[in-house]
């Protein structure tokens, strides 16, 4: 099994950027799809970013342009890079590994999550 932890959350002013990171443990974690959710207050976990293992990339329309996600299969780690942010981008943000090559947007595909790191974006 996959084990996954965050870091690089933190507190940013409204168009400033913050990289998030999620290591990974598990000789077999290029051959998995690693997605990103986030989930605020009150709110249900949504789907933020996802990339193959092939490197394909898919996100949410409110994030198009803005974020990144990447992979360095060497360092068994994915990113989020996070430009331009936005108040309405603060909540837990979570890494999720899918143990299939291709991504899905759904939470109920991935099968192995992280603890989550706090991203605050202050208006």
């Amino acid at each position: 099994q996959v084990q996954l932890v965050e870091s690089g959350g933190g507190l940013v002013q409204a168009g400033g950027s913050l990289r998030l990171s999620c290591a990974a443990s598990g000789r077999t974690f290029r051959t998995y799809a690693m997605g990103w959710f986030r989930q605020a207050p009150g709110k249900e976990r949504e789907f933020v970013a996802a990339i193959s293992w092939s490197t394909s990339t898919y996100y949410t329309d409110s994030v198009k342009g803005r974020f990144t996600i990447s992979r360095d299969n060497a360092k068994n780690t994915v990113y989020l890079q996070m430009n331009s942010l936005k108040s309405e981008d603060t909540a837990v943000y979570y890494c999720a590994c899918r143990y299939s090559p291709s991504i899905s947007d759904s939470k109920a595909d991935y099968d192995s999550w992280g603890q989550g790191t706090q991203v605050t974006v202050s208006s």
